[in-house]
């Protein structure tokens, strides 16, 4: 069946529940995507689904409306520990967006959910699963190690959905995945979704799938028709000036690199040159890759400096402009960290540097990526393509992101001692200007109340004076210089 035939439906018309329906259309979904429009007959019927879309084909919500429209139609209630339901995902922040796009489905429903996956505490966790929970979103790590407890039974599992999980075969994940499968009714319900089926992929299907029904919209091979591809050809020497004149223009960018310690060295350069930009990889805390997100969908960070962590999952409207600092290594990466933009029939634009070592490796990507992009020879910031790229007026900010972070109150003393050098009797103390620590510490880009981010010809926000000024949660402290230099942001442990 065709994609324009498919997308031809609403809603409704596939069985869609009225309430759902109208939940959508508050949010300016109306039209199914095509791969919404295939699988949701089959879904809302209860069979087995084999879903393969790429990367911004809207997955999420085809397998998100008929959880809620089954789950509401059973009529039943969550027991301690014995959740309803089960979507497993690779990265917690593709479980947060999950639960971002879940969250009024299931108010609307009546139904309650959380998250499980690690990095944080486990005892709030413990806490809703013995409260009961008709949902469980989870990343396989964690939600093994509280069936283990004692913690978590699955026994009462009536539907089960896996989410990227090619992505999560190429993590390693799939073993535990299997663990947990096995641990749920064979009778119920089962929705895998995924971009390929090659990396054992194939193998979960066939052991855990009931004769699926199988449907494929936007092959994951295929680039979106929207996504202009160029790779611009550039001296070792250029790439971070070339990078500071890409991001400071107008809208929100996301660049790739492929090293952890590259991403956290690139975001120091940029906010150095003055474009507020904020870190995400694997060597954050969970409470460091929040507030980076939250200063970047709030728009005071306009650039977002990342490892393929956030190549699945992360989901920000308006992303123009996706950049390859480092091309990636194989084929798939490249697809979705492109995936980034161009999402929900918007248009975006895909960027990898290459440097001249790098020739025949990119050549290679692309085609095995089944693109064409356009080849320009880059001989620094000046050149006009980068105008033709990134449109509009550059805009820098001195320091970068610029967030106010309040002073902790030191405690008073029980005693006060005479010619004490302490805080005084309110407990006060002195301002100190402070830079954000390694990992999560206190100096997190916190999106709330801050200024600084790039003004667009439409108007922007407003750089407000700071009382202090920080670099993005996660960045190294001041006193120092990178030990990257700019040639070398992505050397390093993955």
């Amino acid at each position: 069946m065709s994609d324009s035939l498919l997308s031809s439906h609403n809603f409704a018309d596939l069985g869609v529940p009225t309430s759902l329906v109208a939940l959508l259309a508050e949010r300016g979904i109306t039209v199914p995507s095509p791969i919404q429009a295939a699988t949701l007959p089959d879904s809302l019927a209860g069979r087995d689904v084999l879903g393969r879309g790429r990367t911004g084909s809207g997955k999420t919500y085809a397998f998100l409306l008929p959880l809620v429209a089954r789950l509401q139609a059973s009529d039943k209630r969550p027991q301690p520990k014995r959740p309803r339901a089960l979507i497993l995902a690779p990265t917690r922040e593709l479980v947060g967006q999950i639960q971002e796009a879940l969250a009024p489905l299931a108010k609307s429903a009546g139904l309650s959910t959380m998250t499980v996956f690690g990095g944080v505490g486990q005892n709030p966790q413990v806490a809703g699963l013995r409260r009961g929970a008709d949902i469980v979103l989870a990343c396989p790590g964690r939600l093994e190690d509280l069936i283990g407890q004692g913690h978590c039974d699955l026994g009462g599992i009536e539907i089960t959905i896996l989410d990227e999980a090619d992505h999560m075969a190429d993590l390693g994940f799939l073993p535990g995945v299997r663990r947990i499968m096995d641990r749920t009714p064979r009778e119920g319900q089962r929705m895998l979704f995924s971009a390929t089926l090659d990396n054992g992929v194939n193998v979960l299907v066939k052991r855990f799938l009931t004769n699926p029904a199988t449907h494929e919209a936007d092959s994951a091979q295929s680039p979106v028709a929207k996504m202009d591809h160029h790779v611009l050809h550039v001296a070792r020497e250029q790439r971070v000036p070339v990078l500071v004149d890409l991001t400071s223009a107008p809208g929100r960018t996301v660049v790739f690199t492929r090293t952890k310690h590259g991403a956290k060295a690139l975001t120091r350069q940029l906010n150095k040159n003055g474009v507020p930009a904020v870190e995400l990889h694997g060597n954050l805390s969970q409470g460091a890759r929040t507030r980076n997100m939250d200063a970047f969908h709030a728009g005071t960070a306009s650039t977002l400096v990342a490892t393929d962590i956030a190549a699945r999952g992360i989901h920000v409207d308006d992303v123009a402009l996706v950049v390859h600092a480092d091309p990636p290594a194989e084929h798939k990466a490249y697809l979705h960290r492109s995936g980034r933009t161009a999402r929900a029939g918007a248009a975006g634009t895909v960027i990898t540097l290459m440097t001249e070592d790098q020739v025949r490796d990119v050549r290679d990507l692309t085609r095995a990526a089944g693109i064409k992009p356009t080849i320009t020879k880059v001989d620094g910031p000046r050149h006009p393509v980068l105008t033709q790229l990134a449109p509009g007026e550059r805009v820098l900010v001195e320091g970068g992101l610029v967030v106010d972070t309040p002073e902790p109150q030191q405690r008073q003393p029980k005693q006060s001692r005479p010619g004490g050098a302490g805080g005084g009797a309110n407990g006060g103390g002195r301002n100190r200007r402070r830079r954000g620590g390694s990992g999560g510490g206190t100096g997190g880009g916190q999106a709330g109340g801050q200024a600084g981010g790039r003004q667009s010809s439409g108007g922007g926000q407003g750089r407000k004076p700071a009382a202090k000024r920080t670099q993005s949660a996660g960045a190294a402290k001041s006193g120092g210089g990178s030990r990257h230099s700019a040639s070398s942001f992505s050397t390093g442990r993955r």
